[in-house]
Formats: structure tokens, sequence, C-alpha cells
């Protein structure tokens, strides 16, 4: 018995440490998730306005820089780690804004996100090479969404992606809503590579510069 013990304990222990090495800190990274709009969009057109629009995230200790590309143009979300401030860039053609935001700003402008609750569910897949868990969100007024998040990757700053700021890794499948379209957002691939530190450098000019109030009273 003695020796079967002596056997067992450190492959227990050696299972564990395995478990817990698996789980990475995103701290420096460029995630690309690819938009689909669902299949039931009544707009016809909302698919061709999307056809192979991405999403790329750049993470670089507590700042991130998020980026929408499209056929429409690019629309770009800046977060400062250092201040929480935050920068909203929207290139469409002659069209160019440059919207500051306070972290108070940032917070009331995804208020519709606050208190999510998440209920998983033992429902796995394997995305981008990633073992992901099924979670079901529902919001403040009720509705819901399905998101499949990794535990093996955990941003150290979540607020990039509000929606699922509050889960215990990262979301690499998730539905949510642009303008009046539901897209599905998937994880294709996520490199490790160093971020440049001017990804997060904001332009000095080109830009229409606007203030958060400013923005929601048009232009």
């Amino acid at each position: 018995m003695k020796k079967f013990l002596s056997v067992v304990l450190p492959v227990s222990l050696l299972l564990s440490f395995t478990a817990a090495t698996a789980q990475k800190k995103l701290t420096e990274a460029t995630i690309t998730y690819d938009i689909i709009v669902n299949t039931n969009n009544p707009n016809p057109q909302a698919a061709d306005l999307f056809d192979g629009a991405v999403s790329i995230i750049y993470l670089k200790g507590n700042a991130s820089r998020s980026e929408m590309r499209s056929t429409l143009g690019t629309q770009s979300t800046i977060v400062d780690g250092k201040t929480g401030n935050v920068t909203i860039l929207k290139d469409y053609g002659e069209q160019k804004y440059l919207i500051s935001m306070t972290p108070d700003n940032w917070k009331a402008s995804n208020k519709k996100y606050e208190g999510i609750e998440f209920k998983y569910e033992e429902e796995y897949k394997t995305i981008a090479g990633y073992n992901c868990q099924k979670a079901v969100g529902t919001l403040a007024d009720g509705s819901t969404f399905t998101v499949y998040f990794t535990r093996d990757l955990v941003p150290v700053n979540k607020d990039f992606q509000y929606l699922n700021k509050n889960l215990p890794g990262l979301a690499m499948q998730y539905e949510a809503t642009i303008g009046k379209n539901k897209v599905t957002y998937t994880v294709s691939t996520v490199n490790f590579n160093p971020v440049p530190a001017a990804k997060f450098d904001l332009p000095k000019s080109g830009y229409r510069v606007m203030t958060y109030d400013e923005s929601k009273g048009g232009n």
C-alpha cells in the first residue's frame, strides 16, 4: 500500500501542475475574429456589407486596440491601460472622427452589458485549437446570447470586450449586435508575437475630434 501511494501522489500532483500551467495570462497578443451575419437577418444586404469583415484585437499589457474592419471602413477602439480613457476612431472614407471618452463615458456607453449573468454548460468544442466551453449570458433586459470561451487564455485587461469581461477566460465565439444586425464572432487566429507600441498611438490630425457627449448629439 505504501508503494502504491508513493506512485499515485506524484502523478496527481503532476496532473494538477499541468492543468495550472496550461492557463496562459494574455499580456500581449493579436486576436483575429471572423464576423458572420446570422442567416435569419431580415436585411438581405447585411451579409454583403459584412462579407469578409473581421475584428482584430491588439493586447499589450493593460492597453488594447480593437479594429472592426468591413467594406464600410474601419472603426477602432483604443483603451489606455494607465488612465482608463478610451478613444474611438471612425474611418469611413472621407468621414473620419476621433471620439474621446473618460472611464465613466465608456461605462455609460456599455450600460446595457452591466450585470450580465453567465450560466456555464457542459458542452464543449474546439476553436482555433483551444478547448472551449459553452456559456449563456443573460442581460439585464432578459435577452440572452451564447458564447464559447477557453479557460486556457485569460486576458489581463478585459475592457476591450465589455460584453464578455466577466468570463473566466477568453471568448472564442460569441453572438453580438452591430446596428440592427445580429452577428457571430469566431476566433480564427491567436498570435503571441510582440505588438508594436505604435498601435496605441493616437492620430494628431486628419480626424474631427469630438467628445462622447457631442458624438451622442449627432454631427
